[in-house]
């Protein structure tokens, strides 16, 4: 699997602890990484179908142009991960923590959920995630930065500390969240009550 080029089918890798993984130009097909520890991980231009990874510590993850097919994420780390232009295509991350990071131009062109997952601080910058569900543990100040999220659907989530909502048109919520919309869009501006300054 380190050998970084190449097709990898019908495969189980588990249980490795790793310094660097570094894999490019490659297609995991059919396969199951469990348990799997890397302390910097750099995956570029690998394509990923039909596999599972669960329990995989991946902080600090780095991956570029790639597209990820009928792909599952159970109780993975990837917090601080950077994903930059990967498309989704039918992906589930169960159970995820993203805090602290970064998904650039990440495509949704299948369905794709995020449930019960952490993404406190996390950024999607110029995402498209209109095909996408966030059914999100924790969302505090994850901030969407320009995009397209139309049908993107937020239901049940707390969206008070959400920023960047001038960039989510069109979205999926339940009327009782638009309380919560309303505190957002009062705390994005950093605005000052009046009756804060009359009791001063």
């Amino acid at each position: 699997m380190e050998s970084g080029r190449g097709r990898l089918a019908e495969f189980h890798y588990a249980d490795a602890d790793l310094r660097d993984l570094d894999l490019t130009d490659t297609h995991l097909v059919d396969g199951r990484i469990t348990g799997l520890t890397a302390q910097r991980t750099r995956l570029e231009k690998l394509r990923v179908d039909s596999v599972e990874f669960a329990d995989c510590d991946l902080t600090a993850l780095r991956w570029t142009d790639s597209k990820v097919s009928r792909a599952v994420f159970r109780g993975c780390k990837l917090m601080g991960a950077m994903l930059e232009d990967v498309t989704l295509d039918n992906v589930l991350f169960e159970n995820c923590k993203f805090d602290y990071s970064s998904l650039t131009r990440v495509r949704a062109a299948g369905p794709v959920i995020f449930s019960t997952c952490s993404l406190r601080e996390t950024v999607f910058s110029a995402a498209d995630l209109g095909a996408a569900l966030i059914d999100g543990r924790d969302l505090r100040l994850t901030e969407f930065d320009g995009g397209k999220y139309r049908g993107l659907d937020l239901r049940g989530n707390d969206l008070s500390r959400i920023r960047g909502l001038g960039s989510l048109k069109q979205i999926v919520i339940d009327r009782a969240q638009t309380l919560q919309v309303a505190e957002a869009l009062t705390a994005e501006p950093d605005v000052t009550f009046g009756e804060d300054l009359d009791a001063q």
